[in-house]
């Protein structure tokens, strides 16, 4: 049966300016990171893309990369465009980004023109776009100029195949030194992608006043620090979890401080009649420079409960003290 959008699609989710600019984003966002690859029925993928959209979720984002196996997250998107979601390409935000590992040789990975470009190009092939609103440098590059990935990103922009550019990964002299060299290019820098959390608050130290100077927003993923920041782990480690699957995390993370915390934060989001998931979304975008939080979804139920944690109100200064010392940098981490 061909897909009609929910004519109430507006009604449920509200959308933050990004920085100075006229775009706006649904303040939770969908990833295709985990679980959009060929190793998910394509149908449950239909159903989540299908849902977040009928929910008002517009922004959907995906990278070259993301799978598994790579690629595979941009073409089951690009299907699913195809067959449900065309008409609606307007109302769409979709982004992808360039930079982490995508084939061999020297120009298959980081931010050279050459594999930025090639890359942008092998992506819109995949997805049947002909273009991102967002195109990102997903990560830093060591040894190629900062002028020439941002050149290539202008390049997108001025070759209609970007609406906007952004980065991600980038720390806060690298955000101002991005932005300087697009302004070259009369292009201004949009957004940041960085991971954030409870359990991960680097970008705390000098990120966000930088957002501010320039004028960018931010989308922030892994807000629910890979499942850690869900009541998954509370009563031990399910056999289909990352956890046990050793996928991202392993059994080495569910520790005694872990569990203790995360057992003290799902106290205060009982306290409000929320899952700790919604809590950990609430956290993250108390944060005025927090334009959305990209949530990831194995299933409707999943994604419903998500954009749920938008039901519910902002968290109070007594609520915030208290997470505070539960939230601690480094928490269930085993880098």
């Amino acid at each position: 049966m061909p897909y009609t959008a929910a004519a109430d699609r507006y009604e449920n989710v509200d959308y933050a300016r990004v920085g100075r600019s006229g775009l706006k984003l649904p303040r939770v966002s969908l990833g295709l990171w985990n679980n959009f690859g060929y190793d998910r029925p394509l149908e449950t993928q239909r159903a989540i893309l299908r849902r977040a959209f009928d929910l008002g979720v517009t922004h959907i984002d995906i990278a070259n990369n993301y799978g598994p196996p790579a690629g595979s997250a941009e073409s089951n998107f690009g299907t699913i465009l195809r067959e449900d979601l065309r008409p609606y390409r307007d109302e769409l935000i979709i982004s992808s980004k360039a930079g982490y590992y995508m084939w061999e040789g020297p120009y298959g990975e980081w931010g050279s023109r050459k594999n930025l470009l090639s890359s942008l190009d092998q992506s819109l092939a995949r997805t049947g776009l002909e273009y991102f609103d967002i195109f990102y440098s997903h990560r830093p590059d060591p040894d190629t100029p900062i002028e020439e990935t941002m050149g290539a990103l202008a390049h997108a922009v001025h070759s209609g195949k970007a609406l906007y550019v952004g980065v991600s990964n980038y720390s806060p002299e690298q955000t101002r030194a991005a932005a300087a060299a697009l302004a070259e290019h009369k292009v201004p820098l949009l957004i940041h992608q960085p991971r954030y959390n409870m359990f991960d608050r680097h970008i705390e130290d000098g990120l966000f006043p930088v957002l501010d100077e320039l004028g960018m927003g931010s989308i922030v993923f892994s807000p629910l620090a890979q499942g850690l920041l869900t009541d998954r782990y509370m009563k031990g480690i399910p056999a289909d979890s990352r956890a046990a699957e050793g996928r991202w995390i392993t059994e080495d993370n569910i520790d005694d401080t872990y569990l203790e915390r995360a057992r003290g934060l799902q106290a205060i989001a009982d306290a409000r009649g929320q899952s700790l998931a919604q809590l950990a979304l609430s956290w993250v975008l108390r944060v005025p420079q927090v334009t959305s939080a990209l949530i990831g979804a194995s299933s409707v139920a999943q994604l419903e409960n998500n954009v749920a944690a938008l039901d519910f109100p902002e968290l109070t200064a007594d609520e915030i003290a208290a997470i505070e010392p539960l939230a601690v940098h480094g928490t269930g981490s085993r880098r």
